[in-house]
């Protein structure tokens, strides 16, 4: 399973939940090694999270830039 998770405020975005998707399918090949580990977590049980920006907090981030310059700025 696959679970997408916002980076910012931590919001559920969604999900793929199929074994037999493959990293060039979800476009993970694009990425560079700091990217892929910024992104990217595998856990031990095999499921996978990936760290992206919900809706809200880019609307946010788009509309007040000085928040990306915080640790945390959406939390």
């Amino acid at each position: 399973m696959i679970k997408y998770i916002c980076r910012h405020c931590h919001t559920f975005v969604g999900e793929i939940n199929q074994h037999a998707i493959t990293e060039q399918q979800l476009g993970f090949h694009f990425l560079t090694p700091d990217e892929r580990r910024d992104i990217i977590s595998y856990n031990t049980n095999g499921d996978i999270t990936v760290r992206v920006v919900c809706d809200y907090c880019h609307e946010a981030l788009e509309a007040n830039p000085e928040l990306s310059l915080l640790a945390s700025p959406l939390q």
